[in-house]
């Protein structure tokens, strides 16, 4: 897969402009299980359950991040927004996301984060379901069409963080090299300011290691690893309000450094209080970069 090398144009980016309001919603933590947790990403045809897991719905303080007087930084809260302006013409054209904004994001996770180089390995687009149905983790049908995943979730585990170098560098002695490394996920609006369901993040600092439950996560043609997050009173959560397609939204989604440093963001969509009933749907586009570090 080719990389990018930190771009020394890195100018374009800054840290975008401070707003203010907070709300309360509720967010779907996991509950206890002494059972293998396991999600599918699409409805098994032979009738079996989608998931194994029970939810807990929680209403939580989301604040807004816009309004914080010290801006959070990705190596401590996890996360970070950008004013990052796109060239994209059209965010579902997979040529042209993966040929140019691929190259975008790897210059971005490198300026966020301090990396020296970025891969993007994959993109996902999202789009609100019509009429704004309860939030779910699964997907319908055969899973192709996904939309806002409304259940509290990191993206890699300490097991499949770590598998993921080695398939992003698919040369052993290139991926035996790397000191430090993490991953990162870039997302934003596609579609004009989000109006309906944002995405809530979860303050890195606010965690411990057993509020984080390991679920497989099944696909099609793969299974992979996630966490889930189980609740605690600790936690502290945020959001950006009416994010537009200028700001991009990076947060830690696993980092190799073991401690000192962010290593997870559990994150979760959630529909704000009292949506217009003509609030257009969101619609979004997620990057996920591995940025090796040293």
């Amino acid at each position: 897969m080719q990389g990018h090398q930190k771009s020394s144009d890195s100018s374009r980016f800054r840290p975008a402009s401070p707003h203010i309001p907070s709300v309360f919603a509720s967010i779907y933590y996991v509950a206890p299980s002494d059972e293998p947790l396991y999600n599918c990403m699409y409805e098994p045809c032979d009738g079996s359950p989608q998931h194994n897991c029970k939810y807990e719905l929680r209403r939580v303080h989301i604040k807004d991040a816009r309004g914080l007087s010290t801006i959070p930084s990705i190596h401590a809260a996890g996360f970070e927004l950008w004013d990052a302006p796109s060239r994209i013409a059209n965010f579902r054209d997979e040529l042209e996301v993966r040929n140019l904004y691929y190259e975008e994001c790897a210059d971005l996770a490198c300026a966020v984060t301090g990396g020296k180089r970025g891969y993007v390995f994959d993109h996902l687009v999202r789009k609100r379901e019509e009429r704004r149905p309860l939030l779910t983790f699964g997907r319908h049908g055969d899973g192709l069409s996904p939309g806002a995943a409304g259940r509290i979730h990191n993206d890699y585990t300490e097991a499949s963080g770590r598998k993921r170098l080695a398939l992003v560098l698919s040369d052993p002695e290139k991926a035996n090299a790397v000191q430090r490394y993490c991953i990162v996920n870039i997302w934003r609006s596609i579609a004009g300011p989000v109006l309906d369901t944002p995405l809530a993040l979860c303050d890195s600092r606010t965690l411990t290691v057993s509020d984080l439950q390991v679920s497989e996560i099944r696909y099609q043609s793969r299974n992979g690893e996630i966490y889930l997050l189980s609740h605690s009173p600790r936690h502290r959560w945020f959001y950006y309000s009416r994010m537009a397609e200028n700001d991009a939204l990076v947060f830690k989604q696993y980092d190799s450094q073991v401690s000192g440093v962010a290593r997870y963001t559990p994150h979760s969509a959630f529909d704000l209080p009292d949506i217009p009933a003509d609030a257009p749907l969101r619609e979004s586009i997620e990057a996920r970069c591995l940025v090796i570090m040293d």
